[in-house]
């Protein structure tokens, strides 16, 4: 059976877990707490040199990293991928958005606020009005799209909205104020009314 090496709080391992419940792909979860350096033993970064996870391992060997890429991976030939060129070019056009101007600044601050020991998060508060404002510029670019549409990619849910509710949906751990995008937070539940939706406390 794949073995998912993910990390439970992190909403990159997260739109993993979901894309796998929601498109039923079986496998066996390993958890590596936050901060516990388990990425960087020699043992995981003969799996993966970028010493991160998500990690994909399967039976022969094989390993696949980056989440986006776990997600196109799971989801091929499921109704999670658009079926027209147009709409799966745009699905990967929102994917990338995602990891280039909203991961770096939603993420990082809930990580800085959430997770981070108080002397750490001290430390790093500096930065915090140049992240959330970043951050909200993503959000606004998500909240212009998405007061026109339902979803991000075509006419349906795709792996373009589980990328971006991923981290947007704990948006609020990082300081960012979700009633200011109300087209947003129609479409965060919207996302998770879908079938076989888990929040991410849950592994399964």
């Amino acid at each position: 059976m794949p073995l998912l090496h993910h990390m439970q709080v992190s909403g990159n391992s997260y739109k993993v877990r979901l894309c796998a419940r929601q498109v039923g792909f079986e496998c066996a979860l390993k958890d590596y707490p936050h901060d516990s350096g388990l990425t960087r033993t020699p043992e995981f970064l003969a799996k993966n040199p970028n010493g991160r996870v998500p990690l994909l391992e399967f039976e022969d060997g094989g390993c696949l990293a980056e989440s986006d890429a776990i997600l196109w991976y799971l989801a091929e030939e499921t109704p999670l991928v658009p079926a027209l060129a147009w709409d799966r070019a745009k699905c990967l056009e929102w994917m990338f958005f995602e990891q280039y101007s909203h991961e770096p600044y939603v993420a990082v601050t809930r990580n800085i606020m959430t997770y981070l020991p108080k002397e750490e998060r001290a430390k790093r508060a500096h930065a915090l009005p140049d992240l959330i404002a970043r951050g909200n510029a993503a959000l606004g670019v998500m909240e212009t799209h998405l007061a026109k549409n339902e979803w991000f990619a075509g006419v349906r849910y795709s792996i373009a909205d589980i990328a971006l509710y991923a981290y947007t949906h704990v948006a609020n751990e990082g300081g960012y104020d979700l009633t200011k995008h109300p087209a947003v937070s129609r479409w965060l539940k919207r996302v998770a009314e879908q079938p076989g939706h888990i929040p991410i406390t849950e592994s399964w």
